[in-house]
């Protein structure tokens, strides 16, 4: 091999063989024994709908800025677009991994709350990472957001998703939603695949009308089919 050529194969093969380093650890429990991510509004699939599959970090500022055209869209739409979110909690993001954890948590308690505690997480993210946090504990931390949770679904969940946190299933589970994306090359959030291709990237986020201009002709063709 000569000089670029060369140096271009051995980094492709290495990314290769990182990703795989990542898929294998913990292989004993890959794949899951369900489906990864959380289904808007319990939508069941259909292959006559449109399917949007959003890889999210709770905590990234960029992912709560796609999330409102996002929806718009889809509630304009309603069941000719379903939706799937992937967590990826990015290790840049303070405390990504425990608000993805609770999330976890939430959606095994009660699914129809999941996408509230997320547009919350979303909304609030600020105390959360950065200056708010430094000086905590990863258990001062985790009470945090018990208490955040609790106060978007209810005071009777308190003790279930202080419970959620010692489960170790739910652990599991977060380190799943991670190897996933690591699994379909994503490294970044949002990301956006459509029916099971990837958006390019439209400078971190898609507003309404984008999110109109992709789906818009794909409505139209299966109109004409």
């Amino acid at each position: 091999m000569s000089g670029e050529h060369g140096s271009g194969i051995l980094t492709v093969l290495s990314l290769l063989a990182l990703q795989l380093q990542v898929l294998l650890v913990g292989g004993d429990y890959i794949p899951p024994a369900k489906s990864d991510g959380f289904v808007y509004k319990n939508r069941h699939f259909n292959f006559d709908a449109i399917q949007i599959e959003a890889f999210y970090d709770p905590l990234c500022p960029y992912s709560a800025e796609s999330w409102p055209p996002l929806q718009t869209a889809l509630d304009h739409y309603d069941a000719r677009v379903s939706l799937v979110v992937h967590l990826l909690p990015l290790p840049y993001h303070d405390n990504a991994f425990v608000a993805s954890r609770a999330l976890h948590i939430v959606n095994g308690l009660d699914r129809s709350a999941t996408f509230p505690v997320l547009k919350s997480f979303f909304k609030h993210q600020e105390k959360f990472y950065g200056a708010p946090t430094r000086n905590l504990s990863r258990a001062s931390v985790v009470d945090e957001i018990v208490k955040f949770v609790t106060s978007v679904i209810g005071n009777s969940s308190e003790t279930s998703i202080k419970n959620g946190f010692n489960d170790t299933n739910t652990d599991l589970l977060t380190r799943v939603s991670f190897k996933y994306a690591a699994s379909r090359g994503v490294s970044g959030t949002p990301s956006f695949y459509v029916n099971g291709f990837v958006l390019p990237p439209a400078d971190n986020t898609l507003n309404y009308s984008d999110w109109r201009n992709v789906i818009d002709p794909l409505i139209g063709v299966k109109k004409s089919m």
